[in-house]
């Protein structure tokens, strides 16, 4: 089913750039893949497109539906390639990126003929691309790079039954209203000042420091449960660790490097926690009686990401990692990998999300020994089996320094996002010279895990806004509860319960503000708040609140004690 869809639409792209460049003769092509949900093509034209181009686009890839196009494959050789792609420069430059020696294929369809190596492959003739919708554009840089000239990109999907789009577009729009930035404006979470701070810099607000601390909070309980200890690590270090890390050579050109006085090296602001970790365990010399050695940190990390790719919260420039590392023996690794999956599946059935695991097998370039990596691969199949977890392997995926296990959560819209990663490293170990004394007072290297739940705070609770549409669960919700005094000679009523709440740990506000007792819920419910305690004359004589829900509506008189001991409990996390 899946080849079938990735067919479709890979011929509906070579479609959409036979309709635009029957409309508009002048446009240079660029590429048109397959992407999840759909597809897109890049082109070079002397303006923006409009929405009415999109109406035009579309009536004229149905026209090349209608006349059914028979797919055509043919090969030319690079010289025949050029001719044939005369006017269109991007296609030649792919031309010659392929080895001389090589035929190019092409697939021809009516009057139009597209370089293409037919993977995935095509659908038989034009009338089989299924039901087909122009979704959006944006700019792309010739190949990704920054220096290279911008094209516009159109977006598209097509899906085998008119249904089955509907019910696409319909998660497209439900979608946009969850869009986290703009719940976040709305709810005052957080701000990126693009103009006056940079690019992909979060401020957090009150509402959204709130939320943060929540669900750190709630993380670190549960890492002290599990054995981990909580360290930090500073910003920046001379680069000399980074390059003894590995980070320097592979990684520089997304770090932030500046030069200090302490010698010609310089400091780089660090992208990965990684290497503070290894130094804090290589502090002082180990026994095998204290491994495990799970270490801990909620640590802020900076990457110097392109300006064009920030995307609100999911793509950022600074963001904190609930990231640890745990050192072990080999002979520890299974149980240890056991205790990782049984703690991402706990943290995630939190916020009920089903979830995937992919466990991604040796790549052909990598470091370790052949021994090394059937036993570490070996031990993640074990544990993955003793867990009870079905996972997909995926041979050659994993990081050359070692096999590693990812987490593919899906939301409330279907849509599956990657958190958590599990790593064996083989590489950073021998790098820092780790070690510990065995049974037979021998020095051994310890086997590394990497592993962060969350992956990236920021993008996690991007992740839970668009999850729950702004209507976070009370233990998790910035403001808990809004007291709505019904005038003011109720105020100080009010404010006496507002102390009460506090006092047990709720997060309650009074709203005081000279407006109707409407106005108030109004604003309150706008907010996204769990509940709004209702008090006027009644409730002050009886020593009660009267209690609305978010979700629920109105439940009545609660007197202020019972419902105390309610909210305390629906706030317990643990």
């Amino acid at each position: 089913m899946i080849n079938k869809i990735e067919n479709m639409r890979h011929t509906a792209s070579h479609v959409l750039a036979q309709a635009v460049l029957r409309l508009f003769p002048d446009v240079k092509l660029g590429i048109g893949p397959v992407i999840q949900d759909g597809f897109y093509y890049d082109f070079l034209f002397g303006r923006e497109f409009s929405e009415d181009d999109f109406l035009k686009i579309e009536e004229e890839m149905h026209r090349i539906v209608k006349d059914d196009y028979k797919l055509e494959k043919f090969t030319l050789s690079r010289e025949k390639a050029l001719e044939e792609l005369e006017g269109q420069p991007f296609k030649q430059e792919l031309v010659m990126d392929i080895p001389e020696s090589e035929e190019i294929s092409f697939y021809k369809q009516g009057e139009f003929t597209d370089l293409c190596e037919g993977k995935p492959s095509h659908v038989a003739s034009t009338s089989q691309i299924g039901k087909f919708k122009i979704l959006s554009t944006s700019g792309a840089y010739w190949k990704g790079n920054e220096n290279n000239v911008m094209l516009q990109r159109i977006y598209a999907t097509s899906f085998e039954k008119k249904s089955e789009l509907k019910a696409y577009l319909d998660k497209l729009k439900e979608a946009e209203k969850r869009d986290h930035r703009r719940i976040g404006q709305k709810l005052n979470l957080f701000e990126i000042f693009s103009q006056d701070a940079g690019s992909g810099l979060v401020f957090w607000l009150p509402q959204g420091k709130k939320l943060l601390n929540s669900l750190m909070e709630w993380s670190r309980s549960m890492h002290v449960k599990d054995g981990y200890r909580e360290i930090e690590t500073p910003h920046i270090v001379h680069t000399n660790l980074w390059e003894k890390s590995g980070h320097l050579a592979n990684f520089k050109d997304f770090m932030f490097i500046c030069p200090d006085d302490e010698g010609d090296s310089g400091v780089g602001i660090k992208p990965m926690n990684c290497p503070g970790h290894m130094l804090v365990y290589s502090r002082k010399r180990r026994s095998y009686k204290e491994l495990p050695v799970k270490l801990m940190e909620f640590g802020t990390v900076y990457r110097n990401e392109k300006a064009g790719t920030m995307h609100g919260l999911f793509r950022v420039r600074g963001f904190t990692q609930d990231d640890a590392h745990i050192f072990c023996t080999f002979d520890q690794l299974e149980n240890q990998i056991i205790e990782v999956l049984n703690f991402a599946e706990s943290i995630f059935s939190k916020f009920g999300f089903k979830w995937k695991l992919f466990f991604k097998g040796r790549p052909d370039k990598s470091i370790g020994s052949d021994a090394a990596w059937e036993k570490a691969e070996s031990s993640l199949k074990a544990a993955i089996s003793k867990a009870g977890i079905d996972a997909e392997y995926i041979p050659g995926d994993g990081a050359f320094y070692g096999p590693k296990l990812d987490f593919e959560i899906e939301d409330a819209l279907g849509r599956h996002w990657q958190c958590t990663t599990v790593q064996i490293d083989f590489n950073l170990p021998d790098r820092f010279n780790l070690s510990y004394v065995n049974s037979n007072d021998e020095e051994e290297v310890p086997v590394l895990i990497h592993r962060a739940i969350f992956g990236s705070m920021e993008r996690f609770i991007g992740i839970l806004i668009e999850h729950y549409a702004g209507n976070f669960p009370f233990w998790l919700s910035p403001t808990q509860a809004i007291i709505v005094p019904i005038s003011e000679k109720h105020f100080d009523y009010g404010r006496e319960f507002l102390n009460d709440l506090k006092s047990a740990g709720i997060r309650a506000k009074l709203d005081d503000r000279n407006e109707k007792v409407g106005k108030k819920i109004r604003d309150a419910e706008l907010n996204k708040v769990p509940y709004m305690f209702v008090v006027g004359d009644r409730e002050m004589n009886s020593s009660s609140v009267s209690v609305r829900h978010r979700d629920d509506g109105d439940r009545g008189s609660v007197s202020k004690n019972e419902l105390i001991e309610e909210l305390k409990k629906e706030g317990n996390v643990n």
